[in-house]
């Protein structure tokens, strides 16, 4: 399997350094097939020759001429994230660096393979996710962001795509190469990042002289996971339009709201989390710690909590009554029918309102989920218009290469077959 998997990528194999260049490299790893591109680096999956495991490497070309705001070029750059990756490893959601190899104008990053990819591919596969994935998901990013801020690192690019799952689906925070160590008191001025994922304070940063604003700091990163919850609940980002100047300007409002269809089954624990964390002003905000302290992360232990009050308020022991097995054996068959009906209610469809369906059929969830589908199969990604927002945030609306040639296939299969069926007949 893996010489067939070399094989099919033996084309691609000619982009690759040259062995003279990294002699070190080559020595100990064998790359295989492209897993992702940047504008000057390229993900590949390597074999580790002495044991067959599978890594990921990074190939970073620094040749290049690039310079960032701290005036650093990109061989510099890339060894402040590698001193930051280092400083921030032993956390299990953060990506772990396992290997470096530096030549003249490559450096090559072994990381850990997350064999499930990225968190937005993921989202795009499975269509929908659940709030309780959701919830399981967003508590790996936050810790492991607490263990970040915790040594004086704010990431500064937390998105679904920096975000990657392993073979048992548990997070990975990965890509620090906008990933900053602040000092106690220190402040960042520049703008770097993802649009859609950007504070308030760090848009004003860019807009306005240094003297005019307080900078930016770890708050940032909450920003960031208040957008990156919201995408994963209802499927589409809560700031967006087709003009960047006006979906800037929606950031800067925190404008956002929860009216469309896919909120409604929503809980309003997440709502609430998703407001503290999207405040336009950074002091106000919920800062890491507190958000993972948040009624939404804590739901099943309040449960539990409240349970164990209830049962600490025990009856005092002359008040119990005498033991009746026939009304206790009535209540056992009253729990286990509720218990039955309980679990069969998930397989039970919601009732079907011809009216409702007739004037807004993307209201009820069976439809919404069936259209969903529909537009996925078309676009490789959902179309919602609802509150000026959609899945055009993430794509553009066109359908999918591989949908328009199967259907190139099967018109030139229909046509082969007519052909061949006339053939017949004039034989005939």
């Amino acid at each position: 399997m893996v010489q067939e998997d070399y094989a099919d990528s033996e084309v691609d194999m000619d982009t690759l350094p040259a062995k003279d260049i990294a002699t070190a490299f080559y020595q100990k790893y064998e790359p295989r097939e492209v897993l992702g591109k940047g504008v000057s680096s390229t993900v590949r999956r390597a074999i580790l020759k002495e044991s067959g495991a599978s890594f990921a490497v990074k190939i970073i070309d620094v040749s290049q001429d690039l310079v960032d705001s701290d005036g650093l070029d990109l061989r510099e750059q890339t060894m402040r994230e590698i001193n930051i990756l280092r400083l921030v490893a032993g956390h299990e959601n953060i990506i772990q660096l396992i290997d470096v190899f530096e030549s003249v104008t490559y450096i090559f990053l072994v990381f850990e393979l997350c064999t499930n990819g990225e968190l937005f591919d993921h989202l795009n596969s499975v269509v929908t996710i659940s709030e309780k994935r959701a919830r399981r998901i967003m508590r790996q990013v936050m810790e492991a962001l607490v263990h970040c801020h915790s040594k004086g690192v704010v990431h500064r690019d937390i998105k679904p795509e920096n975000i990657l799952l392993d073979q048992d689906y548990n997070v990975k925070v990965t890509d620090f190469g906008f990933a900053k160590v602040l000092q106690p008191t220190e402040r960042l001025y520049e703008v770097c990042g993802t649009p859609g994922y950007l504070a308030p304070e760090l848009l004003k940063a860019g807009m306005v002289e240094k003297h005019e604003c307080t900078g930016y700091g770890q708050e940032v990163d909450v920003w960031a996971c208040g957008v990156v919850l919201y995408t994963l609940l209802v499927g589409f980002p809560p700031f967006w339009h087709r003009k960047q100047l006006m979906m800037i300007r929606q950031i800067m409002e925190a404008k956002y709201s929860f009216e469309s269809a896919e909120w409604a089954d929503i809980s309003k624990s997440a709502k609430d989390l998703i407001s503290l964390m999207l405040v336009v002003e950074p002091n106000s905000r919920l800062n890491i710690n507190q958000s993972l302290t948040h009624e939404f992360f804590n739901t099943n232990r309040s449960r539990r909590g409240s349970l164990a009050k209830r049962t600490s308020d025990a009856t005092p022991i002359t008040q119990i009554k005498t033991f009746n097995p026939r009304k206790v054996w009535r209540l056992v068959l009253t729990t286990v029918q509720f218990v039955v009906r309980i679990s069969r209610l998930k397989e039970t469809p919601e009732p079907l309102s011809l009216k409702t369906a007739s004037v807004s059929p993307y209201k009820m969830r069976m439809f919404r989920k069936v259209i969903d589908g529909a537009a996925f199969r078309v676009y490789g990604h959902w179309v919602k218009r609802g509150e000026g927002q959609n899945r055009a945030a993430m794509f553009e609306l066109s359908p999918k290469n591989e949908v328009r040639k199967r259907q190139e296939v099967n018109r030139e299969q229909e046509m082969q077959e007519g052909r061949g069926q006339g053939e017949i007949k004039s034989l005939l």
